[in-house]
């Protein structure tokens, strides 16, 4: 079979995408996909969703923060960032997503917008409702361990 001329075939934004989660949360590719499928379908509705084709070409996700790189067809990039800005949990857990930037070339949207985490997630105990507890941070944020469950802090909150 014979590729289409250059002119004919279909064009490409790419959305660089970070994903943040609680420290033990475990999220994949698939599951990501379906989230976004899902979440575009609901904004957009099936035509609407088929028209931008939202698809996940790269994952990566480890101690609560991940980056992802996703496609949609040129001239459906504002409604693919409304889409991921719906989704809000992913298998149940909930998630955090934000859109760093929109390339025409996923090697310039890499470059550009992925590659360095923000900082490495630090370990330590902190004082969280006058009790030390275990805690995961992250830049200024601070995910404090309660009874099998997290609770978002800033420095602000412990004593």
């Amino acid at each position: 079979m014979k590729h289409l001329p250059k002119h004919l075939r279909p064009r490409w934004r790419y959305l660089a995408v970070t994903v943040e989660g609680w420290p033990d949360a475990e999220i994949d590719r698939g599951a990501f996909q379906r989230a976004l499928w899902y979440a575009g379908q609901n904004l957009l509705g099936d035509a609407g969703a088929a028209d931008a084709d939202l698809t996940v070409l790269d994952f990566d996700f480890s101690d609560g923060y991940g980056e992802t790189v996703v496609r949609a067809r040129r001239g459906h990039a504002d409604d693919a960032r409304a889409a991921v800005a719906c989704v809000d949990a992913v298998d149940d857990q909930p998630v955090g997503v934000a859109v760093r930037g929109t390339s025409g070339t996923v090697r310039a949207c890499e470059e550009k917008y992925l590659g360095r985490r923000p900082e490495v997630p630090g370990q330590s105990t902190v004082v969280f409702e006058n009790e030390e507890r275990a805690a995961v941070g992250r830049n200024d944020a601070y995910d404090v361990r309660l009874d099998g469950s997290f609770a978002g802090a800033t420095e602000l909150d412990f004593e």
